[in-house]
Order: C-alpha cells, then structure tokens, then sequence
C-alpha cells in the first residue's frame, strides 16, 4: 500500500486533534456517578428481568429516574446478590 502525500496526512491529522479537543466532555464528579448508576441499573435490569421486573417491558430504556424503582425489585426479588447490587446503585 503506497503511503498518502505529505499534505494529505497533515489535513487527516488537523482534523483528528480538532475533533478530539472538540469532543471532550467535562462532566462534573456528581454526572459521572449518575452515568454509571445508570449503566449499573440498565446491566441488573437485563439480567434479573424474569427474576425481579417480569411485569415490565424487556426493552424499556431505564434512565436516572429509574434506578431507584431498580434497586427497590433487585432488594425485593433479587435475593442476595441483588440486595447488594441494589446497595451499590442508591447510595
């Protein structure tokens, strides 16, 4: 494979650090925790779905408000293992 002109590289890698200064996000201490609660919930939710939440529905999009209603089925129904991940979801 040849390698591209000079010219053409340096535009590629303008465009790679302005995207890359462009996509930066700078999220606050409190968003990121919210960010991973939210993952947390949505990985508990698929996996304990015929255990814990079988009255709603398989593909529902959990979002910040709700992973209290998460954790609430994971420490009602979800026996240890989820009593523990529900612990870890609302602090």
């Amino acid at each position: 494979m040849e390698k591209p002109p000079e010219r053409v590289s340096a535009w590629l890698a303008e465009i790679g650090r302005k995207g890359g200064r462009k996509s930066r996000r700078h999220l606050s201490r409190e968003d990121a925790l919210d960010m991973v609660r939210v993952r947390e919930a949505r990985r508990a939710f698929r996996e304990f779905h015929a255990q814990c939440f079988w009255y709603m529905p398989r593909d529902m999009k959990i979002t910040l408000e709700d992973v209290p209603e998460v954790a609430r089925g994971l420490r009602q129904h979800g026996g240890r293992r989820g009593f523990l991940l529900a612990a870890r979801l609302c602090p």
